[in-house]
This record gives C-alpha cells, sequence and structure tokens, in this order.
C-alpha cells in the first residue's frame, strides 16, 4: 500500500530523517514512535507532501508520489489528522465534515452557482454522509454546533471526522491522543479498531507507547532520524535499541 525508501530530508547540515525505509501492507495499523526528535511528524509531513525530501521515495499503490502536491496525493486516497486541532472556525460542525467530502464530488463551481440538479444531489449525499460520520466519531447531533464550540477532545474527533468523508485508503494520525480524557482515549482506540476492520490502513504516531502496542500490527521506532528497530509490538518491547533510546541506558551496559 505505502513503500517509503531511503527518505532523508535535512533542515541545515541537520539530517531530521536519514535514509529512512519502511513498508505498509494494506490494512496495516503501522505505530511510528520515538523519542521528540525523532523525526516522526517529519516522516508524515514528507508522505502528506507539506515537505519535500533530499532524497529517497515515495510510493503509493505502486505509484511514485514524490512530485505530487498535497490535495493530489489526498486524491489518491492519502489523509492526515494532525496533532493540534485544525478546525475552519466559522463553519458549524457539520460544514466542517463536507469539506473533507468535496474532493468526492463530480460536479463542478458552475453547477454549485447555477443550483443544477448533479450539484444538489451530491450537497445532499455529502450532507448524509457526514452525518453518518459524526455519529461514528461520537459527535452524533452536534452538526448545528460552532466547531470552534467544541472542547478540544471533541474537535480531535471532528478533524478524524472530516478526514474520513474524504474516503482515504491510508490514514495518518499524528498523535491523536495527546491531551484526550481516559474515556476519550478508549473511545479513539475503538474507532481506529473498527477502521481497521473496516480495511483502512493506518500510520500512527503517538508518545502513548502502551496504546500504540495495543492497536499496531508492527511499529518502527525511530532515533535522531533513523529507524532503529522494527517488528511485532512484543519485539519491539524486548529490542535493546529501543530501551537505550527511551530510558538512555549508556551502550554496553
Amino acid at each position: 500500500m505505502l513503500r517509503v525508501e531511503g527518505l532523508s530530508r535535512r533542515f541545515g547540515g541537520v539530517y531530521a530523517l536519514e535514509d529512512v525505509t519502511l513498508q505498509v501492507r494494506p490494512g496495516e495499523i503501522r505505530g511510528i514512535i520515538g523519542p521528540n526528535g525523532a523525526g516522526k511528524s517529519t516522516l508524515f509531513n514528507l508522505i502528506a507532501g507539506h515537505m519535500r525530501p533530499n532524497s529517497g521515495r515515495i510510493l503509493f499503490r505502486n505509484e511514485a508520489i514524490d512530485r505530487l502536491r498535497p490535495h493530489e496525493r489526498a486524491a489518491r486516497g492519502i489523509a492526515i489528522v494532525y496533532q493540534g486541532a485544525r478546525i475552519f472556525r466559522g463553519m458549524t460542525v457539520l460544514e466542517n465534515v463536507m469539506v473533507g467530502g468535496h474532493c468526492r464530488a463530480q460536479h463542478g463551481f458552475f453547477e454549485a452557482a447555477l443550483c443544477l440538479p448533479r450539484s444538489r444531489r451530491e450537497d445532499r449525499m455529502l450532507r448524509a454522509l457526514a452525518e453518518s460520520l459524526l455519529a461514528e466519531v461520537g459527535l452524533g447531533g452536534q452538526g448545528d454546533q460552532p466547531a470552534e464550540a467544541l472542547p478540544l477532545g471533541q474537535q480531535r474527533s471532528l478533524q478524524l471526522a472530516r478526514a474520513l468523508a474524504a474516503a482515504p485508503a491510508v490514514l495518518l494520525l499524528d498523535e491523536p491522543a495527546a491531551g484526550l480524557r481516559e474515556a476519550e482515549r478508549g473511545h479513539l482506540v475503538r474507532l481506529i479498531g473498527r477502521l481497521r476492520t473496516g480495511g483502512l490502513t493506518v500510520l500512527l504516531v503517538e508518545h502513548d507507547v502502551p496504546l500504540v502496542t495495543s492497536l499496531a500490527d508492527r511499529i518502527t521506532v525511530l532515533d535522531l532520524g533513523r529507524v532503529i528497530a522494527e517488528g511485532t509490538p512484543a519485539e519491539v518491547r524486548e529490542d535493546p535499541a529501543v530501551i537505550r533510546a527511551y530510558l538512555g541506558t549508556p551502550e554496553g551496559a
């Protein structure tokens, strides 16, 4: 589904990522973990197209996407949900989700401006889809609220519903549990599990290692921009390089 080959990104003379390679299978939940500054968010920005690599390439469904812009990658099926709540203020909760689904619409500007039949039909379909997704993420019945009136945890859920409205094949989740209360975290875990059951491929960056290990099929561990370990959660937990990266155990100890 997704292949990253020899990916590197420098900022000045400092590597944020260096020669990173990974492969993600369809329907897999892949955890990406590592200490602060390991390069996790840089990796996501490169995959989503918000940064360009200095070297290496990214393939999605065997197509090189390195030169595609973010909206072109989104149209092919790559969606990202960032850590900070990014909502469209001045719009309702329902309208925010509908924005995410507009890439699936077939009508053009003039059809929308003239309210032609296809435009009206697709608008009804998007509205129904948005209402269904809001119910799925636990925001059913709140579609008419201003998006900015939602608390942080619910704004995160709103972002997720908006990303799902584009019907992605790969969903990138950047620290989705940060700042959530315990009940909200439990709901997030169950929701991600249901998405995987539906066939969605998920890449998950998260500092909460127990949460990642409870969800992920495989985990890739980054440290100082390099892959230091990869495997099942059980394998990664026992890897000496991972233990050193997180606990600071001296070499040879």
